[in-house]
């Protein structure tokens, strides 16, 4: 693993890389072919064993199956997501209203809408055209959501932002009476604008991760729900042994923020498909395989906030650059168990940095992650982990400069066999 500054600097360059799932599904695949993976087709018949991925739709899943691998060999699983939230292209999506030319969008997953005010955002995604084919594509800062002038608001401070999710979240990237997104958008992709029959587009946030504050010990970026994850996970995989007792694996889900329910989500038959085929084995067999297989399940986590300590578990406060979480919930919003503890504890002794639990206040129900899916769907032992954020799901959110670094480690000596 790479000291902590070079993993920030190398997370920081995969951030900005990643402007939506589909882009860090690209970005994960770029690397792992440079450190000698072999990309495979779902439509053709599979070699499995050696390292190798796939990619469907904006979710990657990659494996390093040892040479003595058997169809009951048990897997090891580093699982995260590509997705984050924001705002999504709709059909028709240019729009004027009052000489002004904006972006017609939805919400995606649950952003903090005020966060995104005021920021140059870009719209990244993937055109489709007519003969099917699949086209990344980003404008570079291209649109704005202006906030309304505190001249126009006097109480505003008073009363706090309130955002209407459909008149008051339309972006603006121009003023006149013309102006068509569609064909920008084609052509930034070297398209006609009638070539593009078919489109996936988010925004982002265009503004560099950076390091800031005393000594630079904290650090700022987009999307860090979940690619701070996603890089660990990749990570521990490039490191993975190739002689190891199990089957070492990185999937990296699409449609988190929706509730994963999608071909390419953790609700659908993804890693189930890809298992299988990677086991080899008899339907007896995989189940066999699952039956001695973990997860790690590891997404971002809520440090505690300063300003608002009352919205935290009396007694568990974990702090940012106090190492990753181990997350704990009675009701199943997470699937760490007593045994999955155990796991965490023992990886985070051997990669020699230190972790940290956390709870939801009883009265501030939590999230959830694709742990508790995984588990339902395979019935595979899972353990939900994370790095403590602070402004989880604003268009930029915190963290500190160690925390990154350590749960690679973690997960590394996760895929090592702690």
């Amino acid at each position: 693993m790479p000291a902590p500054a070079d993993h920030l600097a190398d997370l920081a360059d995969l951030i900005t890389a990643s402007p939506s799932s589909y882009h860090a599904a690209a970005e994960v695949a770029r690397r792992l072919d440079l450190a000698g993976f072999t990309a495979l087709d779902e439509a053709d018949g599979w070699e499995s064993t050696g390292r190798h991925y796939v990619v469907r739709d904006g979710a990657v899943v990659a494996w390093v199956r040892p040479a003595t691998a058997g169809p009951t060999t048990p897997f090891r699983i580093v699982g995260a997501h590509t997705d984050s939230p924001g705002f999504k292209l709709k059909p028709r999506p240019t729009v004027t209203a009052h000489g002004w030319l904006q972006a017609g969008v939805e919400v995606y997953g649950g952003p903090l809408l005020n966060s995104w005010l005021d920021r140059e955002l870009e719209l990244a995604g993937r055109l489709v055209d007519r003969e099917g084919r699949e086209h990344l594509v980003r404008t570079g800062p291209f649109l704005r959501i202006p906030q309304l002038a505190i001249h126009l608001d006097r109480s505003v401070n008073d009363k706090g932002v309130t955002l209407d999710q459909q008149r008051h979240t339309a972006p603006v990237f121009g003023v006149g009476a013309h102006g068509d997104l569609l064909g920008r958008l084609a052509d930034a992709a070297g398209l006609g604008a009638d070539d593009v029959v078919g489109y996936d587009v988010l925004t982002a946030d265009t503004q560099a991760p950076r390091r800031f504050g005393l000594d630079d010990t904290l650090f700022a970026a987009g999307r860090m729900d979940n690619l701070v994850s996603v890089h660990a996970g990749l990570l521990a995989l490039l490191d993975a042994p190739d002689d190891a007792a199990h089957v070492s694996v990185l999937a990296a889900f699409d449609h988190e923020e929706l509730g994963s329910a999608s071909r390419s989500g953790a609700s659908g038959p993804l890693l189930d498909d890809v298992l299988t085929r990677v086991s080899g084995g008899t339907a007896e067999e995989v189940r066999r395989a699952y039956a001695g297989s973990w997860c790690v399940s590891a997404d971002a986590g809520h440090g505690i906030h300063p300003n608002y300590p009352e919205r935290h578990d009396p007694a568990n406060h974990p702090t940012l650059g106090g190492g990753p979480l181990l997350k704990i919930n009675a009701k199943q919003r997470y699937a760490t168990d007593a045994h999955g503890a155990a796991l965490w504890a023992r990886a985070c002794e051997r990669a020699d940095v230190p972790w940290q639990e956390f709870v939801s206040n009883n009265a501030v129900p939590c999230g959830s992650t694709i742990g508790p899916l995984t588990a339902t769907r395979l019935g595979i032992r899972t353990v939900d982990v994370g790095v403590p954020l602070l402004s989880m799901h604003s268009a930029r959110e915190l963290a500190h400069v160690s925390d990154p670094a350590a749960l690679a480690a973690a997960a590394g000596a996760f895929l090592a066999g702690a």
